[in-house]
């Protein structure tokens, strides 16, 4: 039986004796060095961790080799499930993000159009829609009555839809879309 003094020195020998080699196997099996470094680096601090399960100097380095295959296959595991959650994220990116190029038309067509409105029109509109204000904080914010609000907002959306065209903000534009002010339901109380 070993005191723990011997089992630090037992794996400082090891380590001296076997990194080289195990440096060498871990090189082999992978594709970028720095992955070998991390492999070998991981298959150390197994072995420190389990120091007093090193076998004698002679079985040590096959020890640590089958500490080695360990560590890769995990890393490569990771790497499985790395890849597959990138594939995920990326189909789930493209279903969510247009290219933000299609929008620029809409976007200049729809700043023109607004900046054609009365400036409590605009403001009614962006308020309700943009900021999602229920029209009754909307009339609070602008200082007139929520009857106010919802007869502005009508006519504004009916304003903004002439001044765009009937070919912009149809319902098959996506939610989250530039043209929302033009498509989103109009706000009730208490919803």
């Amino acid at each position: 039986m070993r005191s723990g003094t011997e089992h630090d020195e037992h794996f400082r020998r090891v380590y001296a004796a076997t990194f080289e080699p195990l440096l060498a196997y871990a090189l082999r099996r992978v594709e970028q060095s720095a992955d070998a470094a991390d492999v070998v680096a991981e298959t150390f601090l197994v072995a420190w961790r389990r120091r007093r399960e090193i076998p004698a100097d002679g079985e040590a380095r096959l020890w640590l080799y089958g500490v080695a295959r360990r560590v890769l296959a995990n890393q490569h595991r990771g790497d499985i499930r790395r890849e597959r959650l990138g594939r995920r994220l990326r189909q789930r990116l493209t279903v969510f993000s247009a290219d933000p190029a299609a929008e620029v038309p809409e976007r200049l067509a729809i700043r023109a159009a607004l900046g054609r409105l009365s400036e409590l029109d605009r403001e009614v509109l962006l308020l309700t829609v943009w900021e999602g204000l229920e029209p009754r904080e909307a009339a609070q914010v602008l200082g007139v009555s929520p009857a106010a609000v919802r007869t502005r907002l009508s006519r504004a959306r009916a304003r903004l839809r002439e001044l765009v065209g009937d070919d912009v903000g149809d319902d098959s534009v996506p939610s989250g879309h530039v043209l929302d002010v033009l498509t989103a339901p109009v706000p009730e109380e208490g919803q």
